[in-house]
């Protein structure tokens, strides 16, 4: 079912009313409080440039780190507000409260096209419990609610579930910002209707943490590209040596089994980059998925496998990746993600619908310098991978349903 979004709502509905706005700005933050990567906080700009132009008085929610329920000064978005002020062009008054008196007096005193930042979220142990108290005395300020914190979708957390729920109880919004419709429309087309073929590219380190993402794609791909860690195990289940790499032994039955599914829908690494350590200075050697020896460590894909996805990828019109090669963070050990990387924005660049599923795989494309060109960067990790297995996303069902046309 569709989502209202802040589309759906006219100027009138918005000018000089209190939106809460839900966004991700958990981003990383040096021990002198630079912020030192602000993808997350320029992905929201236009939902909030939209929502000041239309003068809204802004509250913006988010969480930062795991700070357990309890203030944390390693935890405040402090320094976050400063780097959105300056991104923003507008000033954004930071409070460190995130309830009670002071946050309602500050809340009051807005005026249209203002904006407040309210402390961490997760500073109250009511956030992760999805604490419904906790919910109703942000809704109680709230004509508005704006998630725009795909990031943070799939879980139900006061701020993503209890809050829109408690606003929509007393007959207000809640809708999706510019950035969560866009993931959603991106990965939603990517799954629902894929021109072929289409192609699937998972890595990363575990089988068992995309499981799930794994069975609901085999029943849709064309193909499924392998890579990273995760290959390791399924190395075990076709009886390979996978020396001292990283590996899943209770997984080896799951694998057995998805390779029978799968048939040759699904590609596996056919040579590895091994060293006997895996280390930034390590002595690699490239060698067949067969003949990886005991004491090898499997650090990433080899150039026959390069060879082999990038062909796979070249002719895909629906591209979805999600997960490196390799231990892509360490120079050795790079060269299988990069390759990948500039492989899947050459075929964006020649029309493919190229949706690259967040975190890991996001710094990857960044790094290789083509994010530019893939049709869309997830800012959702751990959501998108919900979303690829067909899971409803909590911060999302909890919006108001869009009216049927």
């Amino acid at each position: 079912m569709r989502r209202k979004t802040i589309d759906d709502l006219p100027e009138a509905a918005l000018r000089g009313r209190t939106v809460t706005v839900r966004l991700d700005l958990n981003v990383p933050v040096s021990d002198d409080g630079q912020v030192q990567d602000d993808t997350r906080i320029t992905a929201v700009l236009p939902t909030l440039r939209r929502l000041r132009e239309a003068g809204a008085r802004l509250v913006l929610l988010s969480h930062f780190g795991r700070p357990k329920g309890a203030p944390d000064p390693r935890y405040s978005l402090a320094p976050v507000s400063e780097r959105l002020s300056a991104l923003l062009g507008a000033p954004v008054r930071f409070l460190p409260h995130w309830k009670g008196p002071d946050v309602t007096e500050a809340v009051g005193a807005l005026s249209d096209g203002e904006l407040l930042l309210l402390e961490n979220t997760r500073f109250d142990p009511g956030e992760t419990d999805n604490d419904g108290t906790l919910g109703e005395a942000w809704a109680s300020f709230t004509d508005v609610y704006v998630n725009d914190a795909f990031g943070a979708a799939h879980r139900a957390h006061a701020s993503t579930e209890a809050l829109p729920r408690a606003v929509r109880a007393k007959g207000g919004a809640a809708v999706a910002g510019l950035l969560m419709e866009r993931e959603l429309r991106f990965l939603g087309s990517a799954l629902a209707d894929p021109e072929r073929p289409f192609v699937a590219v998972l890595g990363g380190a575990k089988i068992s943490g995309k499981i799930d993402v794994v069975e609901a794609l085999l029943g849709r791909v064309d193909r499924l590209i392998i890579g990273g860690a995760m290959a390791n195990t399924f190395f075990l289940a076709l009886g390979l040596e996978t020396g001292d790499s990283l590996v899943e032994p209770d997984r080896v039955d799951m694998a057995k089994e998805l390779l029978d599914r799968a048939g040759d829908r699904l590609l596996l690494p056919v040579d590895c980059v091994v060293a006997d350590r895996i280390a930034a200075d390590a002595r690699t050697r490239v060698v067949s998925r067969t003949a990886v020896q005991p004491g090898d460590r499997i650090g990433d894909v080899g150039p026959d496998t390069v060879r082999l996805y990038t062909d796979e990828v070249a002719g895909a019109r629906t591209l979805v990746w999600n997960g490196p090669m390799g231990v892509f963070e360490m120079e050795p050990f790079a060269a299988g993600t990069l390759a990948l990387a500039e492989a899947v924005a050459r075929a964006a660049d020649q029309g493919a619908l190229a949706v690259i599923g967040g975190g890991d795989s996001a710094l990857a494309a960044e790094v290789a310098g083509v994010s530019e060109r893939m049709t869309h960067v997830s800012t959702g990790g751990g959501a998108s991978l919900e979303l690829l297995a067909g899971a409803a996303l909590p911060g999302v069902e909890a919006l108001s349903p869009a009216e049927a046309s």
